[in-house]
């Protein structure tokens, strides 16, 4: 349950995947992560800089939901939060490549109900699943320019722990949270 909205958390069914298709997964942000590499006499540096945006800017959701359809019965974990009888969010979970490891593969919370503890709801029953399992770390993926979605991690004890340059389908940097379990 969320302190702020009545949310229930279960797995997911067959039933749940059109509503999840359905969903305005969008979001828009005024910062991003800006990512300088440089290559330096034998040094390789790699920093993260906030940089605000001239404008807010809407960036889609990097997944393409209507792939759930197949993928979604192949996870760990796949869980949903229901609102007053509507799925409003989702989860999933894969076995990360690091032994012990889950990796957070899809999370999204509908645009229109966001920051009211969808999100808390489901990342909580994620880390709760993943310490019964038996996992040591939970690692988060999101676009370095979802600031949104950083700020979240970061709230919740995720801390940054790594990244990789054109992971998304659409070249977009990822940048990874992790929690220790």
């Amino acid at each position: 349950m969320s302190d702020r909205l009545p949310v229930i958390v279960r797995p997911a069914r067959s039933d749940d995947i059109r509503a999840i298709i359905d969903f305005d997964s969008s979001y828009a942000t005024d910062y991003v992560w800006q990512m300088e590499f440089r290559e330096d006499e034998g040094a390789v540096t790699s920093v993260f800089r906030k940089v605000r945006l001239p404008r807010s800017m809407r960036v889609i959701y990097p997944r393409d939901t209507a792939t759930l359809a197949d993928q979604w019965t192949h996870r760990r974990l796949f869980i949903v939060a229901e609102v007053q009888a509507h799925v409003r969010g989702y989860l999933s979970i894969t076995d990360g490549t690091i032994h012990d490891t889950a990796w957070v593969a899809e999370f999204a919370v509908e645009r229109k109900v966001r920051k009211v503890g969808i999100g808390t709801a489901l990342i909580s029953s994620a880390v709760d699943w993943a310490r019964k399992a038996g996992k040591r770390r939970l690692i988060i993926e999101v676009q370095s320019k979802n600031y949104p979605a950083i700020c979240f991690c970061q709230k919740h004890g995720f801390v940054f722990c790594g990244y990789s340059d054109r992971y998304f389908a659409n070249q977009d940097i990822a940048v990874f949270f992790g929690m220790s379990l």
